[in-house]
């Protein structure tokens, strides 16, 4: 399901990979708590863990296939804010910065230095229609976390788009190994329509807080709305729990 695909030298891999420990360390009690996880199909697995509800067989996280109230297609329906710009790799830019002790400043080549992911994983959207297994190339958050090394007041992060969007993620669900930033989708790089040249994906929540055309990813010391949760949508969303609105 997962392939490593960086040609990165092994000095500044092995970088990457002990500031990812650390985060994991610091995050995975949360991360175990989250509704994805902790959830069962048993109601008898904890105090305070509910059922999660939909239908087919468990995913590799122990989740059924198809979250409550969610229809699978084959296509993928193209939803936006009315705009899809259009960013030239050469003026493409993302900014880590916030509440990081090493905000940086990333050009295409820099994305692409770093280690590459493959993965398999679903697209769930509130709008009630799921993709599966839709295969991604691209760069963990957690390994971007890793380089701008989160203070220890980081709760959550604000990603923006070119599009002038925003959304907000706990840390514990935006660093969670299925968490991408990807630039390419069913083995084609990622299009416009569907938020190339990059976009964040959140298999674990719905797909309204990966943003689209992702510009800047901004670590926040409490939690902030963002364009569609000021509107109503939950601010945790999460499909297992049919999550969609507050």
């Amino acid at each position: 399901m997962e392939a490593n695909t960086s040609s990165e030298n092994p000095e500044k891999l092995d970088r990457i990979i002990e500031a990812r420990m650390k985060l994991k360390r610091r995050f995975e009690e949360k991360m175990a708590q989250t509704p994805s996880v902790a959830d069962r199909m048993d109601r008898d697995a904890g105090a305070g863990h509910e059922k999660a509800r939909g239908s087919g067989p468990l995913n590799r996280h122990g989740m059924p296939t198809v979250p409550v109230g969610q229809t699978v297609t084959t296509k993928w329906p193209v939803l936006d804010l009315g705009y899809q710009p259009s960013i030239p790799l050469d003026k493409w830019q993302l900014n880590i910065d916030g509440e990081v002790n090493h905000p940086v400043r990333l050009k295409w080549d820099d994305l692409m230095a770093l280690p590459q992911v493959e993965d398999i994983s679903d697209f769930h959207c509130v709008t009630t229609w799921s993709r599966l297994n839709v295969p991604w190339v691209g760069v963990r958050f957690m390994d971007l976390a890793a380089l701008v090394d989160p203070k220890g007041t980081a709760t959550h992060v604000m990603c923006y788009g070119y599009d002038g969007y925003s959304t907000n993620v706990a840390l514990e669900e935006a660093l969670k190994p299925d968490v991408l930033l990807v630039h390419t989708a069913d083995g084609k790089p990622l299009t416009q329509e569907h938020g190339g040249p990059l976009r964040m994906i959140t298999p674990q929540l719905y797909a309204w807080k990966g943003s689209k055309w992702i510009k800047r990813i901004e670590f926040l010391d409490k939690n902030q709305l963002g364009f569609w949760e000021e509107r109503g949508y939950s601010n945790t969303a999460y499909p297992w729990r049919n999550d969609r609105y507050s």
